[in-house]
């Protein structure tokens, strides 16, 4: 069992940055592959970003792409996503999730709001 917690979401104007960081419990965390989604009012929960258990290899959303980076700290076992020039259309709750097989989630957390303001 993992247990996931989010946290860094908040308000921020556009143009901005944020960091979340999402702290896993356990002593396998190095083991799964992690995940970040987001999940706009009305809109379904989308992919953002996610990492291989190793931290080698990286994947991102179009809409992400070069503007937000993923990375890992096994031996803190925190994942983060740094968010840079922030849009008023990244507001969204941000969840994060691990998956022993990439892609197939299997822990979810409670996940973080994140406002951006124009």
């Amino acid at each position: 069992q993992v247990q996931l917690v989010e946290s860094g979401g908040g308000l921020e104007q556009a143009g901005g940055s944020l960091r979340l960081s999402c702290a896993a419990s356990g002593r396998t965390f190095s083991t799964y592959a992690m995940g970040w989604y987001r999940q706009a009012p009305g809109k379904e929960r989308e992919f953002v970003a996610d990492i291989s258990s190793s931290g080698g290899n990286t994947r991102y959303a179009d809409s992400v792409k070069g503007r937000f980076t993923i990375s890992r700290a096994n031996a803190k076992n925190t994942v983060y996503l740094q968010m840079n020039s922030l849009k008023p259309e990244d507001t969204a709750v941000y969840y994060c999730a691990a998956a022993l097989n990439r892609g197939i989630w299997q822990y979810w957390g409670q996940g973080t709001q994140v406002t951006v303001s124009s």
